[in-house]
């Protein structure tokens, strides 16, 4: 008994102590998120650093503060496209910027559309007598394209620059399920709709290669247009037709070879380049370390410059990942939060409503309780207007119908109207060994669909009939939002994928241009004049923790330090991605999702916190821990 009691206490007081470290590390991250927000005074007069650790995103995921307290490894870093776009608009009429420094050490892509759009800014700096340096270790195509709108562009001596261009290949498990005598029961309408396709058979389709070509063809022309233009003595043609022969011809020194192509201007490490930029702006007075500046971070620098908001407010409300039931998000669109974002607006004396989409599409039932409860916004007779960024497809598309106009890019990825469902059943498997089912039934839909014993005809018939009532609802959404008929929407649904440019041509799309063009056209629909008018984002708040984690991560300070990933790195890195992409192909097969309106096409960056674009293997709480100097 003696012993009992004993053992009792022990556990109590490891409870206790465990209780309370974790309420003193709650206190910690508290005091240290309110303690690192933005600073409006620590602007000075120098270059504007811009240390992108992450990928250009259309929205910042949410951060949840107890994951990445426990997590290994640092939540990946993202930064909203339009942020970036701002800071470097002031800069480009703010005396006190006099360099734009972009760090793209550890850059991990974005969207097209997005890098167009701060290549379209870095080229408004430099036009206003600005220099634009960028440093980097391994540049691949995302790097390039935003580098190229660069006056000075350096890489470090064991680094490289390289051209890939789009593509790539999926994974087909139509093989491995026959092996493992699982049955895939699929249900589509779309001659193209190929996102079922991994799970039916063991290599692409005809049709699925052809309209695949097209994509990718078009998105690389403008990829290559745009770079093309931006530094014109880059040599794409050899850099993407003989990447190994350059290498060769340089020694098989990358860093040499990007330089002799004109990708890159200038080799050295980060303390040369530091010392370059130092030569522009000065020296930073309170860093004595080599290769330091003086500069301000974007966190701080749009501190200082708000955005202002003069007159009537026009609503945007951004439809960002993939689209899903319930409520999550931000940086998935969640239809149960977006429908309440659009639903608590129209309390709001808005003068008119843009929408935002940068998704591949998702959930059918998400889809449409979005698109309700815009047309619950259109009721009040207030002009709508849709934004494509990235990719606005199948889901994509859905949300969109309700829009007056649509305005996109040409490498927009747009498209992809169909639907499919995928439901897998395992009675071979179970029959393999020595399973099987059996029992009553008063229906022929009791105990249906059984996913152990197998699907019946009339489940199937059913399935196949939803999915069939879907496509044509869809394609009736389309053809009333396009002032088209449905037999001339059918030829170019059919679950195909379009470049911008093509979509514009087919009519799905009314005219090019970004979101300022989307907001510009609901104001002069509302009657509202230049400067009488503001944009309000629903929804946007900022997180209280990404500033510690921009700070966490080294994003204030400029000379020595971590360079980032090299060449095989970042060929790792790109790998890790395709393995995780793999992983939720097989996942979505298994998830319990019902039918769904998404494109295999359209990339979707990761989730905050995935393994292959995590930038540390320190935690936040080791982080922490060494930046208050506790261990």
């Amino acid at each position: 008994m003696i012993f009992a009691r004993k053992v009792w206490r022990l556990l109590v007081a490891i409870k206790d102590g465990l209780a309370l470290v974790f309420l003193l590390l709650f206190f910690l991250l508290l005091y240290a998120a309110l303690a690192m927000r933005p600073n409006p005074g620590a602007v000075r007069t120098g270059a504007l650093l811009l240390k992108l650790d992450g990928r250009v995103v259309e929205e910042p995921a949410a951060i949840d503060p107890i994951a990445a307290l426990l997590a290994r490894r640092l939540p990946t870093g993202e930064y909203r496209a339009r942020d970036i776009v701002r800071g470097l608009r002031a800069a480009a009429t703010d005396d006190r910027v006099k360099v734009v420094v972009l760090d793209l050490s550890r850059f991990l892509g974005g969207g097209q559309v997005h890098l167009q759009e701060i290549g379209a800014a870095l080229d408004a700096v430099r036009a206003a007598k600005k220099p634009v340096l960028t440093y980097g270790t391994a540049y691949i195509d995302d790097g390039v394209m935003l580098a190229a709108h660069s006056s000075e562009v350096w890489v470090h001596p064991l680094g490289a620059a390289f051209v890939a261009g789009p593509g790539g290949k999926h994974l087909y498990y139509g093989r491995l399920l026959d092996k493992l005598k699982v049955d895939a029961h699929v249900f589509r309408v779309g001659t193209y709709k190929d996102y079922v396709e991994q799970y039916t058979r063991n290599d692409q389709s005809p049709e699925a290669r052809q309209a695949r070509q097209a994509l990718y063809g078009a998105l690389w022309a403008n990829w290559q247009d745009n770079v093309a233009r931006a530094r014109p003595q880059a040599n794409l043609k050899l850099a993407a037709g003989d990447p190994l022969g350059q290498i060769k011809a340089a020694n098989n020194d990358s860093a040499a070879a990007a330089k002799a192509i004109g990708l890159v201007d200038r080799i050295g490490d980060r303390v040369a380049f530091g010392e370059r930029v130092a030569q522009l702006v000065g020296r930073d007075p309170e860093v004595h370390r080599p290769g330091s500046f003086v500069h301000t971070n974007l966190r701080d620098w749009l501190a200082a410059n708000e955005p202002k908001t003069p007159g009537r407010a026009i609503g945007v409300v951004t439809i960002a990942g993939e689209i899903v039931d319930g409520k999550a998000g931000p940086g998935t669109a969640g239809g149960d939060r977006i429908a309440k974002l659009l639903d608590d607006a129209l309390d709001k004396d808005l003068a008119g409503l843009v929408v935002r989409v940068d998704s591949p599409g998702g959930s059918v039932m998400a889809s449409e309780v979005i698109r309700a409860a815009l047309e619950r916004q259109k009721a009040r007779r207030i002009p709508i207007a849709v934004s494509m960024a990235n990719v606005a497809a199948s889901g994509g598309y859905w949300v969109s119908t309700p829009g007056q106009r649509i305005f996109a890019e040409p490498s927009t990825i747009t498209g992809s109207i169909g639907i499919f469902a995928v439901v897998p059943s395992f009675e071979k498997s179970l029959a393999a060994i020595g399973v099987t089912g059996d029992g009553v039934q008063t229906t022929p839909l009791s105990g249906q669909p059984d996913l152990l014993s197998g699907l019946n005809p009339e489940v199937e018939g059913m399935l196949q009939a939803n999915v069939d009532s879907g496509y044509a609802r869809f394609l009736g959404l389309v053809a009333r939002a396009r002032g088209k008929t449905v037999e001339q929407v059918d030829p170019i649904a059919q679950g195909r994928v379009w470049d911008g440019g093509t979509a514009h041509q087919l009519g799905l799309v009314d005219q090019f241009g970004g979101l300022d063009d989307a907001l510009a056209w609901v104001a002069q629909r509302a009657g509202l004049a230049d400067g009488a008018w503001h944009p309000e984002f629903l929804g946007a708040k900022t997180s209280p923790y990404a500033s510690l984690l921009e700070r966490l991560r080294g994003n204030d300070s400029a000379g020595p330090g971590d360079d980032g990933l090299d060449l095989s790195g970042q060929i790792a890195a790109r790998q890790q991605g395709v393995i995780e992409t793999a992983i939720a192909g097989a996942q979505h097969l298994l998830g319990a999702r019902g039918a769904q309106a998404l494109c295999l096409d359209c990339p979707s960056a990761p989730t905050a916190g995935e393994g292959h674009a995590s930038l540390s293997d320190l935690g936040l709480l080791a982080r922490i821990v060494r930046l208050f100097g506790l261990g």
